[in-house]
C-alpha cells in the first residue's frame, strides 16, 4: 500500500513504513516517480486568493500523490513549552519540521477528507513516547486500523483536560 507521512519526511516512521513492506509517497521524492507526477497548479483545493504561495507550493507537491495514497500518517505539531531531547539536527530528522503551521494543517484537512486510514501520533516528547509511538505505527501499518492513534483535537495536539466549575472557582479563589 502506498503511505504519505505529514510532515513529509519525519524519518523516525519513513523507515517503518518500509520495513512493512508498503511503499512511502513524498512529494520531495522526485526520483522515485520519474515523469508520474505531474506539478499541474490547478489543483483542486479550495484556498483562499491570499494564501500564501509557500502554502500553496507545498500543497501543489502533495496534491498529485493523494490519488495515490492508501493511508497516511500524521505527526501532531510540537508542544508550546517543548524542551527538545536531541539537538536541533536530530530532532529535524527524526520528526522533520512542518514547513509552517499554515501548510501542515491544510495537508491534514486534505488528507482527513479522504476516504482512507489515517493514523494521527502525537509529537513525542519523552523517550517512552517515541517508544509508544513506533509501536503505534507499526500496528497500524499491519491493519490500517485508524483507531489506535492518539486522542488530538482539531489542532493535532493533546487534548487539555477540562477543569469542573468548582475546581476553577477554587483556583480563582486562590489567585486572589
Amino acid at each position: 500500500m502506498n503511505v504519505i507521512v505529514i510532515p513529509d519526511g519525519a524519518m523516525i516512521v519513513v523507515p517503518l513504513i518500509e520495513k512493512n513492506g508498503h511503499t512511502y509517497l513524498s512529494p520531495t521524492n522526485f526520483s522515485k516517480y520519474d515523469n508520474e507526477v505531474n506539478l499541474n497548479p490547478n489543483f483542486k483545493v479550495n484556498m483562499s486568493s491570499e494564501t500564501p504561495s509557500g502554502v500553496r507550493g507545498r500543497i501543489s507537491l502533495l496534491m498529485p500523490l493523494l490519488d495515490k495514497a492508501d493511508a497516511a500518517i500524521v505527526l501532531g505539531q510540537r508542544p508550546e513549552n517543548y524542551e527538545p531531547m536531541y539537538d536541533v539536527l536530530n530532532e529535524l530528522i527524526l520528526f522533520c519540521g512542518n514547513g509552517c503551521n499554515n501548510a501542515h494543517s491544510l495537508a491534514v484537512s486534505i488528507v482527513s477528507q479522504l476516504d482512507i486510514p489515517v493514523l494521527k501520533l502525537a509529537y513525542p516528547t519523552a523517550r517512552d513516547d517515541i517508544i509508544k509511538l513506533i509501536d503505534k505505527v507499526n500496528l497500524f501499518l499491519k491493519d490500517f486500523d485508524s483507531s489506535i492513534g492518539d486522542d488530538l483535537d482539531a489542532d493535532l495536539r493533546n487534548k487539555s483536560k477540562k477543569v469542573s466549575l468548582d475546581e476553577f472557582e477554587k483556583i480563582i479563589g486562590n489567585s486572589y
